[in-house]
């Protein structure tokens, strides 16, 4: 037999043995030891669940065994037996990952019942409770162990509840029950072929083996996609002594975290139900009642759980989430973990620590995750619109979206892939729905409390939640929800107000939001802390405007083709493509000129005092120029009806243009500095706009800091016969303005060979600035758009690649080359300047990695900017 250690009892483990036990087993072995009033029982740890998938799904040498050790210890230690008529002992069964996942994973109460030990309970407690216990536990071993449909379990019950016109499970009586357990027996015995086991021990096997499977259970799967957790932790497996909650009026369950995970305010927060069991708080089958109400209902009770939970706040240093049972006034702790939280509570919780002296600035820094502050950065409704509010729920996740009404999950996936926004309501929410949560816009739910399962999954992603909207009922075979007499049917569009619970009919206006003076400290904090830069990429004054608001230190992207897009100058930039001679096309850029001045005159104003990159134009000529099959289409339909020949012939010669200008692969070709060397006059044009905008602003007193990027080079002489260009119409603009102005060339580091040349390109740069859009492109071979449309996704799945690598930088190989680039240009040049412009420069474990190979700044969208300020603290927290 293996002598290997499998399972361990509560008191034989400790907070920080997470990985083997499980956050959930470690906790509770914490709590056990520091003397709280925990219900006995056993881990049975993660390796033994990992070695069940090494042993093709079986059991690992000598675990059963140390089970039924660890059962005999639990019968001494409650004076109950396992299987014992008289006096049962009755267990819940429970997963555990190391990884905190809401939901995902299954639960087994009451564990140990039979026909036999059912009425030993009922002698022993009650006949109703005895009853009320088996038949839940005959629902959940059902669906949990045997696979059957959870609502065939239910349809039963509300036969009988309709039956006695009650609306409460808990107002069935005794007799029904018995009823109920009869018919759910023959329905596993019809699905499955098989009767209900009667032997405990067998069903307490049969329930770890579910716990071990449901670890690779498709909810699972996806919950640990979305979150990124590894597939190769296992569960543990948690098996303990059952108290009762639905003994009576003096019993109860709940839910409460320490602080408001909504808002983040130190007060106790959560949920509870007298006379009830379990899941029945968060599974959302009747609405609970709040915490506060504990306190004038059983006082004594409330005022031990308050000290319990400010005593588990102050050892863990982190708010709690904490899972309890009252039995005959007696309270008893099944669970404390750290608590999800939104984003504004996770802020607020974070800075008050601080300020209460339970953790330090880095550690507050550490615990805001930076994806989360993008929920902060979201909008809410402009409280200036009128809005027509139809019901009103509980609002259980902040924020504020539109969408068109969807009943079922799978159709909230395929709808919210295809682009278009929907909210996703449900009675209530299951883990099946998870894939449907991530595509909709919200969720909206007529059951379910504050803990309710759509509740916390959405907070954790930051999607507004109502629940508990009681007022709607739906209709799902209908497609249709009604409040009254109003009837919303499948894809009308609905609004709702995570923050108020509000339900609204028709689409909303939506404002953006105001930074709390937590988020703007923690902020200042991390800016203590980084000592990586952070600028933002930024094509127009307001762009560049909001930057500096969010905290940008310059701008480290200014796209000009941007520019050239705008319907009064497209035109003038089309002349200029389609000009016959230098003239014509100087003609054009002369109308331009003024135009681009002015569009750097505002960003560089915006960003006063702070470097400006301006990347000169990057794009293929064509990009500018009509559709050629439109353009086709368009002539054919002119011949066919004879319409005017010189319009005609106008677009016949665009069309010869289009085609001659047509590139077989646009992303290699005729762009980038490649255009500036064979059409000189466009850079020439860009530069002096460049540089009489600068002096414009000079002149007025306004220190700016321009820096010229030349795009796409992947040779030193490229970049150097544009840079004398860009140097020649610096000097002619001094000369005639007579103004004297600090200006730096640099180029984007986007093409594997300036990489590897970099310390031939570094004789002819001031800068370097990685473009990992097309770095990648070019690294991987693949086209974004195909590969994104077209086989990327299959990669990731396949686990080929671990990320999609145009949203997470790939640093074996992208990342190889950008470390190589940063050694061989300060190689020549040490003070050499090197950011990161591409969209991973908002990206929190690609500005990591950015810090870590000596970047000096990091550069990303004008919303991204506080993420970044904080990853960037974050990443200098971690590799001090």
């Amino acid at each position: 037999m293996s002598s290997k250690k499998y399972v361990y009892l509560f008191e034989e483990g400790r907070a920080d043995m997470k990985n083997l036990l499980g956050g959930k087993g470690a906790n509770l072995a914490e709590m056990t030891n520091i003397g709280l009033p925990v219900p006995p029982g056993m881990i049975i740890t993660t390796e033994a669940c990992k070695e069940f998938y090494v042993n093709d799904r079986r059991f690992p040498p000598g675990m059963e065994e140390q089970v039924r050790e660890k059962i005999r210890v639990l019968e001494e230690k409650t004076g109950k037996r396992f299987g014992d008529p008289a006096n049962p002992l009755l267990v819940s069964v429970r997963s555990g990952a190391p990884v905190s996942m809401p939901g995902m994973m299954d639960t087994v109460l009451n564990l140990g019942l039979n026909d036999e030990t059912v009425e030993g309970l009922g002698r022993a407690a009650d006949r109703r409770f005895a009853f009320d216990c088996y038949r839940r536990f005959l629902n959940m071993f059902g669906d949990v162990v045997l696979g059957i449909e959870h609502a065939k379990f239910e349809r039963i019950l509300e036969r009988y509840k309709e039956r006695r016109g009650v609306a409460l499970d808990q107002e069935l009586p005794a007799e029904d029950l018995e009823q109920v357990v009869a018919e759910y027996r023959a329905l596993i015995e019809r699905e499955t072929g098989q009767p209900f086991p009667q032997d405990p021990m067998e069903q307490l096997f049969m329930a770890i083996y579910a716990v071990f499977n449901s670890w690779n259970n498709d909810r699972a799967i996806v919950y640990r996609r979305i979150n990124k957790i590894p597939d190769d932790l296992g569960t543990a497996v948690n098996i303990q002594v059952m108290v009762f909650g639905n003994l009576g009026d003096d019993c109860g369950t709940g839910v409460a975290f320490t602080r408001d995970p909504a808002t983040g305010a130190r007060e106790l927060y959560g949920e509870y139900l007298i006379n009830a069991q379990g899941e029945d708080v968060v599974a959302g089958i009747r609405t609970p009642r709040p915490i506060s109400d504990l306190k004038v209902e059983m006082p004594a009770v409330y005022q031990q759980f308050a000290s319990i939970c400010e005593r588990l706040e102050k050892h863990y240093r982190n708010m709690q989430d904490i899972e309890f049972t009252i039995e005959r006034s007696r309270l008893y702790i099944l669970q404390t973990r750290t608590g999800k939280r939104t984003a504004q509570a996770a802020v607020k919780i974070a800075v008050d620590m601080v300020h209460e002296g339970l953790i330090s600035k880095e550690e507050a820094i550490m615990r805001v995750e930076p994806a989360q502050l993008d929920q902060l950065l979201h909008r809410r409704i402009d409280p200036r619109g009128s809005v027509k509010v139809i019901a009103k729920g509980l609002p259980a996740s902040p924020g504020a979206a539109s969408g068109k009404v969807v009943f079922d999950a799978d159709e909230a996936e395929v709808l919210g892939n295809q682009g278009e926004k929907v909210i996703l309501v449900r009675t209530e929410t299951t883990p099946d729905d998870i894939h449907g949560i991530v595509a909709a816009q919200g969720v909206l739910t007529s059951r379910g409390g504050m803990t309710s399962h759509a509740a916390v999954v959405a907070r954790g992603m930051g999607k507004p939640c109502v629940c508990g909207c009681e007022a709607i009922r739906i209709d799902y075979e209908a497609g249709e929800f009604r409040v009254n007499d109003l009837v919303v049917k499948k894809e009308d569009v609905i609004s709702i107000d995570g923050s108020t619970g509000q339900v609204i009919l028709g689409e909303v206006p939506l404002i953006d939001p105001e930074l709390s003076p937590e988020f703007l400290e923690l902020l200042q904090w991390a800016d203590e802390i980084r000592t990586l830069g952070v600028r933002a990429n930024a094509d127009t004054p307001e762009d560049a405007a909001k930057a500096r608001a969010f905290g940008a230190e310059g701008i480290g992207l200014t796209r000009t083709e941007h520019m050239f897009m705008a319907p009064d100058r497209l035109p003038i930039v089309q002349d200029m493509i389609l000009a016959t001679t230098t003239q014509e096309r100087q003609d054009a850029l002369d109308k331009l000129l003024p135009m681009q001045q002015g569009d750097f005159y505002g960003i560089l104003k915006a960003m006063e005092g702070l470097p400006v990159t301006i990347r000169l134009l990057d794009p293929p000529l064509h990009e500018f120029l009509p559709n050629a099959e439109e353009l086709a289409v368009e002539i054919t339909r002119l011949r066919l009806t004879g319409g005017d020949e010189e319009e005609l012939r106008k677009k016949e010669e665009l069309l010869k243009k289009v085609r001659v200008l047509a590139e077989f692969n646009p992303m290699l070709g005729h762009r980038g500095c490649r255009l500036g060397i064979t059409f000189p006059e466009v850079y020439a044009m860009q530069a002096r706009a460049i540089f009489q905008a600068t002096v414009q602003l000079v002149k007025e007193g306004v220190k700016v800091f321009p820096e010229v990027e030349i795009p796409l080079v992947g040779e030193v002489r490229e970049l150097a016969l544009l840079r004398q260009l860009v140097d020649e119409v610096a000097e002619q603009v001094m000369k005639e303005t007579g103004v004297e102005f600090e200006y730096s060339v640099g180029t984007m580091i986007e093409i594997p060979r300036a990489a590897l040349l970099a310390d031939e390109i570094a004789r002819e740069a001031d800068f370097f600035s990685f473009g990992t859009n097309d770095l990648t492109q070019t690294t991987f071979g693949f086209s974004r758009d195909d590969a994104e449309g077209k086989f990327l996704h299959e990669y990731v799945e396949k686990k080929i690649l671990p990320e999609n690598p145009f949203i997470v930088l790939d640093q074996a190989g992208v990342g190889k080359l950008m470390k190589m680039c940063v050694a061989l240009g300060r190689q020549t040049k040490p003070d050499l300047v090197i950011g990161i412009c591409g969209e991973h420069g908002g990206e929190p474990s690609s500005i990591e990695f950015c810090h870590r190979i000596g970047l000096n700044y990091v550069s990303c969208s004008p919303f991204r900017v506080p993420i970044a300020r904080l990853a960037a603290a974050q990443a200098r927290v971690k590799n001090c």
